[in-house]
């Protein structure tokens, strides 16, 4: 299961990476950089939270909304991260409880498949909302479908 979740958040990684590069070609990129932007405040305030950091509580799961230049930067160390801490577990730790303070300052627990695999899912909603916010400026959004990076010819052709 370690290796499911690490591969996971490498599939996001690549495709956060590609949507990077189409939103660099948008006219008005506010809304994809505030959700992409999202992306890596989730991951970061739920890294604070399951390492007990006391000021996890403060952060937002919105803002900061980092200028488009920092993106990339501040997306590697958000998922870098959560490699590195996966990393560092067995599958046995994957499956335990983590307790952590919630947004209403009690204390809650989840295990840290379930926080890992949220934060996977919810990244692919946001890229979702991302690729419409796209074809609304009539620009074509990338294929970054899972099977696209997973399939190939019978025949070997590409």
């Amino acid at each position: 299961m370690k290796e499911y979740l690490i591969e996971t958040f490498l599939f996001n990684d690549s495709m956060n990476k590609n949507m990077l590069r189409k939103i660099n070609e948008l006219a008005d990129n506010t809304g994809c950089v505030r959700h992409f932007s999202h992306l890596i405040n989730s991951q970061t305030k739920w890294m604070a939270r399951i390492s007990q950091d006391p000021k996890a509580g403060e952060m937002s799961w919105w803002e900061p909304v980092y200028p488009f230049e920092k993106l990339e930067e501040r997306w590697n160390e958000s998922v870098q991260a959560w490699i590195n801490y996966l990393q560092s577990k067995t599958d046995e730790e994957i499956f335990k409880e983590i307790e952590f303070t919630g947004y209403d300052g009690a204390r809650w627990k989840a295990r840290l498949i379930d926080i890992a695999l949220q934060l996977n899912y919810h990244s692919i909603h946001h890229r979702a909302q991302m690729q419409m916010l796209i074809r609304e400026q009539g620009v074509e959004p990338d294929f970054i479908d899972y099977i696209g990076t997973k399939y190939k010819k019978v025949n070997g052709e590409w």
